[in-house]
């Protein structure tokens, strides 16, 4: 127990400050990001032509989604790139999904219907729709995602003369902005998701895509064995597959997606909960690939990745202990000591202020109302307090269901939440 006792302020050293430093090396990497490949020359309203139009296939996995369908497909119909087609797969829905497709693909030429009679989950759906397309890059998209119309034509310039580049995902932006839950998370698609794509792309090795709107190149993807559809998140094991076989993956912030998030917090917990169950089974599985000298390029990747698994059950243990501590159950040096609680507090607030408000000023341009562009700031203060405790739940129990889940066990989906309608 004395022991025990000794090591805690270690403990607590460690879950106030690891923050802090990613804080910090995020806002260093996306800025660094942001100044060598956002500003100046580089910074572009439109997409520069191409010298040769690599022919592309839209793949668009639909389940259960009569209501978000037609949106997203004739959005994908007003791309301004110049030679692509479209291929929805319906796998296997219980709604009115199939007569929507059916109908548009009459009106729509570009556009081509697979139908699966049962579903099969996302990754056997784009394998289905890679088996029927013709296109040399795939840009594969959720049912619900808008597109927009330069999306297509920003994330194909980048394979013209990278005969390596495996995949680019794209920049999503949340459009459903109506609660409290969807402000939080315009914020945290620039302030977290957006700094860490542009830090990791720096360093040059990036922990996933983003399922919702990447491009691949097709021989990429044959040389990786495709999507693994036993994963629940095929997006984060696609991009250890890619990054194993030494093809590199590249973030393009201006092939925008506008997306549908969750705004209940058990829609929203559900999602978290399979990111994190999705994430640990792609680490268990292909970590060990990277242990030698060849794979040092992901070593930032997997520490990151550990540490932050260790700190979100150093998290929980730690705020139990303070919580039975005040409660009189423990003795009062089990709890943090007041004076490094007092400053963690301080020091964290104005550093996710920081944070916030340099992720949102470098993605400004990418608003449509850039009046509101700092509007998530009020709301910045909830951003620990739900966030980290939710993702820190959904890592503590999605980890050990990783360990255990049987392999081969196909992941199949489940309508999930899209906010308030």
């Amino acid at each position: 127990m004395e022991t025990f006792a000794a090591i805690l302020p270690w403990l607590y050293a460690f879950v106030g400050f690891w923050p802090l430093l990613m804080m910090l090396v995020w806002v260093i990497g996306g800025l660094g990001f942001y100044l060598l490949h956002e500003t100046g020359a580089r910074r572009r309203e439109a997409p520069p032509p191409l010298a040769q139009a690599l022919r592309v296939s839209i793949l668009i996995p639909c389940y259960n989604e009569e209501d978000n369908a037609e949106e997203t497909i004739r959005a994908c119909a007003a791309q301004s790139y110049p030679d692509y087609e479209i291929i929805a797969i319906n796998d296997g829905s219980r709604d009115r999904t199939a007569e929507v497709l059916d109908r548009l693909a009459a009106e729509i030429p570009r556009l081509r219907v697979v139908h699966l009679a049962q579903n099969q989950g996302k990754a056997t759906a784009l394998r289905t729709g890679a088996l029927v397309a013709n296109g040399e890059v795939l840009v594969c998209i959720d049912g619900d995602a808008i597109l927009h119309p330069d999306c297509v034509a920003w994330l194909v310039r980048r394979f013209g003369n990278r005969p390596r580049l495996g995949a680019v995902t794209g920049n999503p932006r949340i459009r459903n902005r109506s609660s409290l839950l969807g402000l939080l998370q315009v914020g945290e698609f620039s302030a977290t998701i957006g700094l860490i794509k542009r830090t990791q792309r720096l360093y040059g090795r990036v922990f996933t895509v983003s399922g919702v709107v990447v491009a691949f190149r097709v021989s990429a993807l044959h040389d990786v064995g495709w999507w693994t559809d036993d994963n629940l998140t095929e997006d984060v094991d696609v991009t250890w597959k890619l990054q194993r076989r030494r093809w590199t993956v590249h973030f393009e912030p201006n092939a925008l997606c506008y997306i549908l998030m969750p705004e209940t917090l058990r829609g929203l917990w559900r999602q978290r909960l399979r990111w994190a169950s999705g994430g640990a089974q792609t680490f268990l599985r292909y970590a060990p690939d990277f242990l030698h000298w060849k794979g040092r390029r992901m070593w930032g990747v997997l520490g990151e990745y550990a540490i932050s698994v260790f700190w979100c059950y150093a998290m929980i243990l730690t705020l139990a202990l303070t919580l039975l501590a005040l409660a009189g159950v423990l003795p009062a040096g089990f709890g943090p000591p007041p004076a490094l609680l007092s400053i963690w507090g301080m020091v964290l607030s104005v550093a996710c202020m920081v944070q916030f408000a340099v992720s949102l000023w470098v993605d400004r341009r990418h608003e449509p109302h850039r009046r509101e562009t700092l509007r998530p700031l009020l709301w910045v203060i909830w951003y620990p307090a739900v966030f980290w405790c939710l993702s820190a739940a959904a890592t503590a129990v999605g980890f050990p269901r990783a360990l255990v889940r049987r392999e081969g066990r196909r992941a199949r989906w489940t309508s999930p939440d899209r906010g308030f309608r």
